[in-house]
């Protein structure tokens, strides 16, 4: 069964489900978190309301996957038996994970490398590893796979919005007169990632029901331009509120062929702060 070669390996911030993470035998490349007196491993030996709890005393820095931590998860592989690594990543244009896992795949030498940049964020990214290991599952090929990736990676959409720009404007995302601004108008940008991989802001209105409902009417109107598509919903420290996207979304989408829940991971909310919530839309191959 060559299928059972092939492992995946995703970076934290592609927010893949811990329990899917599990039943798939999906790698999982951890980004840092950085605070003055120590470093963290995203999802490992830290939570995202860990993080909020401490964002009014510190913002803590985020950093790249370490290349001990990564070149461990490549010596498992080889002991599992595995000959090929799908390596799937949060965009390139936001992160340097893509060429850092890129280059350490090499370094290593004992894996046939495949690199997937999603062009995308959080669950955005997600998805398309979600994909990838149930087709492997199916057993589709690696050539089927990486041609159901690059068809809907350029066709599916992320959307999201946040409580505050502050912290967009402390990670020096955007410029901090704008953050002040739009904060004082309450002004609610909905963020997408283009494609070439980069923020882009795609609306701006005002108040949070506004945002939601602005959102969620971009997402079915990109959802029905696939005949399959899967959405997926990622909140941060917002439960009750993606709670009702998603049933919202279920009312007006009851053709999805999946519908996803999860929180976006440490590295991830110290961008963003509390509040934020994502929605993203992902085309699948037609049967």
């Amino acid at each position: 069964m060559e299928q059972r070669k092939i492992a995946i390996l995703v970076d934290s911030g592609c927010d893949v489900p811990p329990d899917f993470v599990a039943k798939h035998n999906i790698f999982v490349a951890p980004l840092k978190i950085i605070y003055r007196d120590r470093e963290y491993e995203d999802r490992l030996d830290i939570t995202p309301q860990q993080i909020y709890d401490r964002l009014d005393q510190e913002v803590p820095k985020t950093s790249l996957p370490g290349a001990e931590r990564v070149n461990s998860l490549f010596d498992k592989m080889v002991e599992q038996g595995y000959e090929q690594v799908l390596v799937i990543t949060i965009s390139s244009g936001l992160s340097g994970t893509h060429n850092l896992l890129a280059m350490l795949a090499q370094q290593h030498g004992k894996l046939d490398v495949h690199m997937v940049d999603t062009k995308n964020i959080g669950i955005g990214a997600g998805q398309h590893a979600m994909m990838a290991a149930e087709m492997l599952e199916e057993g589709k090929s690696l050539e089927e796979v990486l041609a159901a990736l690059e068809t809907s990676i350029v066709q599916s959409r992320i959307f999201f919005y946040l409580d505050t720009l502050e912290y967009l404007a402390k990670g020096g995302r955007i410029g901090k007169v704008s953050a002040i601004v739009g904060n004082l108008l309450k002004l609610r940008p909905i963020i997408s990632c283009n494609r070439d991989g980069i923020y882009e802001t795609v609306e701006k209105v005002r108040g949070n029901a506004q945002a939601l409902a602005k959102a969620v009417s971009l997402v079915v109107t990109e959802a029905g331009k696939h005949v399959r598509f899967a959405v997926a919903v990622a909140h941060g420290s917002a439960k009750d509120e993606a709670a009702r996207v998603m049933s919202e979304l279920k009312r007006r989408l009851p053709h999805c062929e999946r519908f996803i829940s999860t929180d976006v991971s440490p590295a991830l909310s110290v961008h963003t702060g509390p509040g934020l919530i994502g929605i993203a839309v992902q085309a699948l191959p037609a049967n």
